[in-house]
């Protein structure tokens, strides 16, 4: 049972696409340093899943509504995530961050 509901929620699967596309950046910037044949085929692998919940997604809500909400789960992750990779960001570019999250929720509202 929940696996059916998982695919019919749509937060659910909104968040899943966001997570999915943030940890398939955090992986190529692995990549980035050490490419492997296993980095590869795990990027592979979570952007499939991340099409799966993206195309079950886009069943149940517009296209434009499914982009802003991965859009802003995919943004507030990899703007977290950069201080974990040892890359962490300047004001300007946390600044420009926050805009495209209040950005994201103008619109969607």
């Amino acid at each position: 049972m929940f696996a059916i509901d998982l695919v019919s929620n749509k937060t659910a699967l909104a968040i899943a696409a966001g997570v999915g596309y943030a940890i398939a950046t955090l992986l190529m910037k692995t990549a980035a340093d050490n490419t492997t044949l296993f980095v590869i085929a795990t990027i592979a692998l979570v952007l499939a899943a991340v099409v799966t919940a993206e195309i079950l997604l886009l069943r149940q809500i517009d296209l434009g509504v499914a982009y802003i909400a991965i859009m802003a789960t995919e943004t507030m992750l990899v703007l977290a995530a950069t201080y974990f990779v040892g890359q962490p960001l300047s004001v300007k570019e946390l600044t420009g961050g926050a805009l495209v999250v209040i950005g994201v929720s103008l619109v969607s509202f």
